[in-house]
């Protein structure tokens, strides 16, 4: 936690008492004014951390369990497809912890949205910078690099609901220490499967149901694994996964293959049965990776 106030001590900056009892107050009030979550059936060690904040599900507790068990460096985040930036994976971080970033989002009513929010809470651009983009392949590692952002950050996550596998896989620009990317759970944790790359995707203009988008648990943890990043688990209501960087993970926190990782998803289990999703998804343009 980057201090407010410090004193010199050993050449080692220090947090006055008062401050830390500011900041802990300042957390506890966060958490109380928001719901508690807990997963569905926790059958991995990061299930049984999940919390929300501020997070859709219960990403924001595995992420403190996870930077629990391998530390933090800079206290940086990228997020892209953050809405309204009211219920992301990255504003706990930024609102109650002290931590910095770059949000982005390709609606510019979410953007201005998002930035009267921030604004509102007492978070400037030194703190969070908002930018409408419409993420591709093409344009990321630039707006990156653009955006002062380069090297190692603790933490990109990535929920642009369609290319993610291909955007994900063009990154080069940053070297996240822990990357959370939705996954689409009606491909099932066994096919490496993914929406063939357009620029321009849609998923309500490719299929009225929304469900032609992103990529099988399996492909995410192929790509992962090319990149150097080890699968630990996904949240239970079946949207993220989470990856940590292998030599940040060894002997910290184990690798989860995707049978063992795998939660079908909370919002269409309500609809449908897991069969009629899997059909639901036979029937649209996916390719294998």
């Amino acid at each position: 936690m980057r201090p407010l106030a410090s004193n010199k001590n050993g050449g080692r900056r220090i947090m006055s008492t008062g401050i830390v009892q500011r900041r802990l107050a300042s957390v506890s009030e966060a958490l109380l004014g928001h719901e508690f979550y807990f997963a569905r059936d926790p059958r991995n060690v990061i299930n049984w951390y999940e919390l929300r904040v501020y997070s859709q599900n219960g990403e924001d507790g595995i992420l403190l369990y996870i930077f629990s068990k391998i530390g933090v460096t800079n206290r940086t985040f990228v997020e892209f497809g953050v809405g309204e930036g009211k219920q992301c994976n990255t504003a706990n971080l930024c609102l109650n912890l002290g931590w910095r970033g770059l949000m982005m989002d390709s609606s510019r009513p979410h953007v201005y949205s998002a930035l009267r929010y921030y604004r509102h809470l007492g978070k400037g651009p030194a703190d969070v910078k908002i930018l409408h983009c419409n993420v591709t392949a093409e344009n990321i590692n630039s707006t990156l690099l653009q955006n002062g952002l380069r090297g190692d950050i603790d933490l990109l996550s990535i929920d642009i609901d369609g290319n993610d596998y291909w955007v994900w896989k063009a990154i080069d620009a940053i070297a996240p220490r822990v990357v959370v990317i939705e996954y689409n759970p009606l491909l099932g944790h066994t096919q490496s499967l993914t929406v063939k790359y357009d620029p321009n995707f849609d998923r309500f203009g490719f299929h009225s149901s929304g469900t032609h988008h992103g990529a099988s648990l399996a492909a995410m943890e192929r790509l992962g694994s090319t990149k150097g990043y080890t699968l630990v688990g996904c949240d239970s209501s079946g949207v993220n996964a989470f990856f940590v960087r292998r030599d940040l993970a060894r002997g910290k926190i184990s690798a989860v293959s995707p049978e063992d990782a795998y939660y079908p998803s909370a919002r269409w289990s309500s609809k449908l049965s897991l069969e009629e999703q899997f059909d639901l998804a036979d029937s649209l343009d996916f390719i294998k990776v």
